[in-house]
């Protein structure tokens, strides 16, 4: 991996942590937050690879004990805990994204994939949110968070698609494909 990938991916970590800083908390323990936005943006521009390294370091990070989490949390309970099945959802997502933009770069295949992006967040969060809650993890994990996510989504990859187009240099992309 080049520098300039990981210096990216250090970027996208940033970014997730700011958008976990930006946390209205809802009842069922899964807050409203940003961070899915940077998370399907890491994928869509840094690629597959870079993407999801990106949120693997950002789980590390926080794992850790750094205040990176939601309502800037840190410590590895909130893995364990109720939203921690979204947490690890991330990096999944964020390679999916990646890989279907790079087989997709037209605007609607960024959208599309950053929705796509949703689908392992949602599998894996409402998966380990029924262990706290049985029966309500739709309801409170899944429901009250779809029409902001699919926003967040939709927004994520036509922002991705316009500043990859931006940051093409002679048909020579700057940010890597990272297949």
């Amino acid at each position: 991996m080049k520098a300039r990938e990981l210096a990216l991916a250090a970027l996208f970590v940033a970014l997730t942590a700011v958008g976990g800083g930006v946390a209205v908390p809802l009842p069922g323990g899964v807050p409203f937050t940003l961070q899915l936005a940077f998370v399907l943006m890491a994928g869509a521009l840094l690629g597959p690879r870079a993407g999801a390294l990106s949120q693997v370091a950002y789980l590390l990070l926080g794992a850790a004990g750094a205040p990176v989490f939601a309502g800037m949390r840190g410590g590895i309970g909130h893995l364990l805990g109720p939203s921690g099945g979204f947490l690890l959802g991330f990096p999944v997502a964020a390679w999916l994204a990646g890989r279907l933009t790079v087989r997709h770069p037209s605007a609607a295949g960024y959208a599309a994939a950053a929705m796509a992006g949703l689908v392992p967040v949602y599998l894996l969060g409402a998966f380990r949110l029924a262990h706290f809650f049985p029966g309500e993890a739709i309801s409170r994990g899944v429901a009250p968070f779809l029409l902001a996510d699919v926003l967040k989504a939709l927004f994520a990859g036509t922002v991705a698609h316009r500043l990859r187009r931006l940051t093409a240099v002679g048909g020579q992309e700057i940010v890597g494909s990272g297949v």
